[in-house]
């Protein structure tokens, strides 16, 4: 394999942050002079240099070259004044298992040069610069995601779509794997979303107030296909405003979006959940009254809404908003021992295709006779239950696979959780194989018939579902059903 290809790049940009961490990173306390941070940094041959906590080593501010010539040189300031006086404070975090690509996501959102990599305990281990990150991309990604910045409007918004299902075409075609595959898909599509939401930002005058536009569903998770609609929704602060004034600006501005995404190949939810509907664009206080009224009083819509809401992250505008909104559903979840039962029980409804005397069953469905919904029956098991034992253990994360891994911490999953993602990411690989033979045509996306699948395929599908019964046994036995 050409080292210089779309595959490489991919593998290089998909590795956790924690294996580019080269060196320890080289740290000052809180009261040191800017004079001693300038000589550590001619000393170790550094361009930044990160200040800490003396006693618990959380990095608290980063000094860098760029803050010597304008905080400190330019101005003529004192070289015995304190670091903290001139160091750029509120530096943004990262754990080592985040990805190269989800860094320079970050970074490209928010102008950063650095971002500090820490433990689960928040002491510093490393820092990563965006000259590491660009090390890493060379010819094919790097011309995708360059172009994604530099659209201007919506015909080339919808070029830059298009590149992006021809890449993970190529890339599938190259055998990269459905976790890398379905990543890649999600994180080019948010710098796509990212970049809609800038274009129309500015054609919008939108109220002063905090504001996050946030994904739900399968982009949420980090899991989109080839064929894939739009979830999306809004969470607002009033900043002393009228809630309805607020939402009454940011309605038109949502409608815009949905309508580019649209026009870029995402189609409008059939459901409705789009930022678009002021059902789902609301204040802090909305949002926590609809989770507490879906915990509290738990419908079939409820634990249907679930399914799509409870997956939500942040991706353009007040980060925190997001964060503040998973903290506090976290701990009410953690509260709701009768909602994650109903919830289970829900999910043990969809049980895997496998018959006692035949490999597969079938459903029935008359318009494509003899064939399994692979997302129905195939990764909803998985998704389902990695749902339900991340909120009811707390595990933050959205990722079907890291809320498997986080909740495999907590409880008694033991070595067999990877066994599970294998056979999660085996399922997704099908159908992406199986959406691009469809060639965008549509119907049947996520059906396949077992008989077309070769002797190992058909072999491996089966054991894919023995692990999302054992994913389901497990949640059988937890909740006791």
């Amino acid at each position: 394999m050409d080292e210089q290809s779309p595959k490489a790049d991919l593998n290089a940009m998909y590795s956790p942050l924690g294996s580019l961490i080269r060196r320890q990173p080289i740290s000052v306390p809180l009261d040191a002079s800017v004079r001693k941070a300038i000589g550590v940094m001619d000393e170790k041959r550094i361009g930044s240099i990160i200040i800490a906590d003396k006693e618990s080593g959380m990095p608290l501010g980063i000094f860098t070259l760029r803050d010597l010539l304008h905080r400190v040189t330019l101005p003529g300031c004192d070289l015995d004044q304190p670091i903290a006086a001139v160091m750029t404070a509120g530096v943004i975090t990262v754990t080592p298992q985040t990805t190269a690509y989800q860094a320079a996501l970050i970074m490209g959102r928010r102008g950063l040069r650095h971002l500090l990599v820490v433990n689960n305990d928040g002491k510093l281990i490393g820092i990563v610069s965006q000259n590491d990150l660009f090390a890493l991309q060379r010819t094919g990604l790097s011309n995708v995601t360059s172009n994604i910045r530099d659209a201007s409007d919506l015909p080339s918004l919808q070029a830059c779509a298009r590149e992006i299902r021809g890449m993970a075409l190529t890339l599938l075609g190259q055998g990269v794997s459905a976790e890398q595959l379905t990543h890649l898909i999600s994180t080019l599509n948010d710098l796509l979303t990212l970049r809609i939401i800038e274009l129309t930002h500015d054609e919008f005058e939108l109220p002063e107030v905090k504001w996050c536009w946030i994904a739900l569903g399968s982009e949420g998770r980090y899991e989109q296909t080839l064929s894939t609609d739009q979830d999306n929704g809004i969470i607002f602060d009033t900043d002393g405003l009228g809630v309805e004034a607020v939402r009454a600006s940011l309605l038109p501005f949502a409608d815009a979006v949905n309508r580019k995404l649209d026009a870029c190949g995402f189609p409008l939810c059939k459901g409705g959940i789009m930022a678009s509907n002021p059902e789902w664009c609301l204040s802090q206080e909305e949002w926590r009254a609809k989770f507490s009224w879906w915990l509290h009083a738990p419908e079939p819509s409820a634990l249907l809404n679930a399914t799509i809401f409870f997956d939500f992250r942040p991706l353009y505008g007040a980060d925190e908003l997001s964060s503040m909104l998973r903290e506090w559903l976290l701990e009410a979840t953690g509260k709701a021992a009768l909602f994650l039962r109903l919830m289970s029980e829900n999910a043990l409804q969809c049980q895997p295709p496998l018959g006692m005397i035949r490999d597969f069953i079938f459903d029935n469905n008359k318009e494509f006779p003899h064939t399994i919904d692979l997302k129905m029956y195939g990764s909803r098991p998985f998704v389902d239950a990695a749902r339900i034992f991340s909120l009811g253990h707390g595990v933050a994360l959205t990722g079907t696979a890291q809320r498997l891994r986080g909740a495999a911490e907590i409880t008694s999953f033991g070595s067999g959780v990877e066994a599970m993602i294998d056979g999660f990411y085996f399922i997704q690989l099908l159908r992406l194989r199986h959406q691009h033979e469809l060639n965008g045509k549509e119907g049947g996306e996520n059906r396949i018939n077992p008989d077309n699948l070769n002797e190992l395929d058909r072999h491996i599908l089966k054991e894919a579902f023995k692990q999302a019964r054992r994913l389901q046994e497990k949640l059988r036995l937890d909740y006791r059903i």
